[in-house]
């Protein structure tokens, strides 16, 4: 199984307001800094995940993107299947080529989805933070105050 790019990012995205975002709204340019993920694009990912109520957002000064929820409260599975779509349908099998197929594993291919869908809904975000502190991710510094007259 390999993640397609929007996928990681979006997983990226979300970990870094779990991991950074300190119960704040974070500017979709920070989160694209420390990512390394082109600012438009992320902000395209993150208007589904807005959409999926992943994440709110708030407009103006101090605005940005928040977990709509806490990150136990978010699994790995929902940030995937909101910018994807059904993970038991991008793990479908093509249909056989030549011949029948009626002596292939087809059966086997419905099971695996469903327990590696399983397996990323097990897996939250707060997870994730848990085991990145644990491996001395390095946390971002906060945002010096802005101070708007």
């Amino acid at each position: 199984m390999r993640f397609s790019l929007q996928e990681q990012y979006a997983v990226c995205g979300v970990f870094d307001l779990a991991y950074n975002g300190r119960d704040e709204p974070v500017r979709i340019g920070l989160i694209s800094e420390r990512q390394a993920i082109p600012p438009r694009y992320l902000e395209q990912i993150f208007q589904r995940l807005r959409r999926a109520e992943i994440v709110l957002s708030k407009r103006g000064p101090g605005g940005g993107y928040s977990l709509a929820r806490p990150p136990a409260e978010i699994t790995v599975r929902e940030v995937i299947e909101a910018v994807e779509g059904s993970l038991a349908e991008s793990l479908e099998m093509a249909a056989p080529g030549e011949g029948d197929g009626s002596l292939r594993p087809d059966f086997l291919w419905g099971q695996l989805a469903e327990r590696f869908a399983d397996a990323l809904a097990a897996l939250s975000f707060e997870d994730l933070c848990r085991e990145a502190a644990r491996s001395d991710v390095k946390r971002a510094e906060p945002e010096p105050p802005m101070y708007f007259i």
